[in-house]
């Protein structure tokens, strides 16, 4: 089934209440009308990276629920889901086997095999794009006393699949097949761009293989009726390749377009980016994650971006970053942001409902994360409790904190757009950039029918949508 051209919810299975039976409360008494799909965090029983970790993917941790409870969930919303096909758990059936029978496991081909790969030159490793402080290979010990050594480029809980054995192929498609049948229409690639390992190559994104393997995938989850949506932080041209084979790219780029757009008042680039930007993408402003800085490079100027980087780092954590053992490419060092969206932009309610205004409008489907649906602001006690900078935006809501969220005016406003959004039908239709000065933007879309309007002035943070309206068939205007 299509996506529904709808707004989505990023949301864990724990942190709006307690379990998915909480979340799919929260949802059917709020969220009804306001999005149509969601985009649940991982809920597989995992032993790392708050869920990135899975044992598997068929299964759902005990901790938030059931399979009857996800069901739920996807009887009523479009649901996404994250698909780890570059990793599985080192607690998983699958690795545990191959630790206790070695080679003569039935899963070994399941895993990179790095003494296998012959000599691994200082200039090899060099080149390798890396995500921790020490090389990507874990030295593991067999229960007959031997020793090997697998790729692990991220944890040494997350054990990287091999793709040049049919057996990993096998593996993927069984996950599909299994969590289309629950209702999952959209997957989420989590870190495919590491599956690609060259030796003599960064090993990342390796150009054309990657694509070939992201067709694979996305053929695969097509003939069970999803679509995907790789996932992957580097230079914006990416996103364009992405889209160019078929697939959902994200718009990463917009959420540090929009900070510098609001805070400087300025929309030359954005205007820039909104000609250009892929149809087809996913739109998102905040994640699980901090706010990306490699996706706005080629977008933003250097400068730029320093500037976003200086401003929003006076309200926020450190920053996380890169870990790489090729040279650094981009502005400084720096990954992520951690911050809030909201606090991002100074906790300034028309300057926030401008940016969500221009993201709902911007071409894609557009997917609020749920701290920013509820204009959360920093969880330094989360952060400082856990030693994760990201946790400074995964706050867990309590059924009180909800309840009183639900009440601020900037919380309502935003509901009230996301329901415009969910349910107008001209954002089924045509996409315009309009006129408008530098320090301002417009855009409209438009069917034969109805058309809508917004036009937001970044100087003084005031958005106002103009739209056709279905009963009256009279231009109507709407203060965001």
């Amino acid at each position: 089934m299509a996506l529904r051209n709808q707004v989505q919810l990023i949301v864990y299975p724990n942190r709006i209440g307690d379990n998915l039976a909480d979340l799919a409360d929260f949802l059917e008494q709020h969220c009804l009308g306001k999005i149509g799909g969601v985009h649940l965090l991982p809920p597989y029983p995992s032993n790392a990276d708050g869920g990135f970790s899975p044992l598997t993917h068929k299964e759902i941790d005990p901790i938030y629920g059931s399979w009857q409870d996800f069901d739920r969930i996807s009887q009523k919303f479009d649901v996404c889901m994250d698909l780890m096909i570059n990793h599985i758990s080192d607690a998983s059936v699958e690795f545990q086997d191959f630790l206790q029978h070695g080679y003569d496991s039935d899963y070994a081909d399941l895993f990179v095999h790095v003494d296998q790969m012959g000599e691994i030159t200082p200039d090899d490793m060099a080149k390798i794009h890396i995500r921790k402080e020490k090389e990507p290979f874990r030295e593991i010990t067999f229960a007959d006393g031997s020793s090997g050594k697998v790729w692990c480029t991220f944890t040494e809980h997350q054990i990287d699949l091999n793709y040049n054995s049919p057996k990993t192929y096998a593996l993927m498609e069984d996950y599909i097949a299994f969590l289309t049948s629950h209702g999952v229409n959209l997957f989420r690639l989590d870190a495919f761009g590491y599956t690609t390992k060259q030796i003599g190559t960064s090993c990342f994104l390796v150009e054309p293989d990657v694509y070939d393997l992201l067709k694979w995938v996305d053929d695969t989850a097509r003939e069970y009726g999803a679509e995907t949506l790789p996932e992957v932080h580097d230079h914006s041209s990416y996103q364009y390749a992405i889209a160019l084979h078929g697939m959902h790219p994200y718009g990463f780029a917009l959420a540090p377009l929009l900070l510098y757009s609001l805070l400087d008042g300025n929309s030359t680039y954005l205007k820039q980016w909104l000609r250009m930007c892929p149809r087809n993408q996913i739109t998102v402003l905040d994640t699980h994650d901090g706010i990306c800085i490699p996706d706005v490079e080629g977008v933003l100027p250097p400068d730029k971006i320093q500037a976003i980087i200086n401003n929003v780092s006076e309200r926020s954590g450190d920053p996380i970053l890169r870990r790489s053992a090729a040279n650094v490419h981009s502005v400084g060092a720096i990954y992520q942001l951690t911050c809030t969206y909201y606090d991002a932009l100074k906790r300034n309610d028309d300057a926030y409902l401008a940016a969500r205004a221009i993201q709902l409008f911007a071409p894609g489907i557009p997917q609020v994360y749920y701290v920013g649906l509820l204009a959360g602001e920093n969880d330094h006690e989360l952060m400082d409790a856990t030693g994760e900078l990201r946790d400074i935006n995964r706050h867990f809501y309590t059924p009180d904190e909800i309840a009183a969220a639900l009440e601020k005016p900037v919380v309502k406003r935003l509901f009230k757009l996301m329901e415009f959004r969910s349910k107008y039908p001209a954002f089924d239709g045509v996409f315009h950039l309009q006129y408008a000065n530098n320090t301002s933007v417009a855009m409209c879309w438009r069917t034969n029918e109805y058309s809508c309007e917004l036009f937001v002035d970044l100087l003084f943070k005031k958005s106002t949508i103009r739209y056709i309206d279905v009963k009256s068939r009279r231009w109507l205007t709407m203060r965001v």
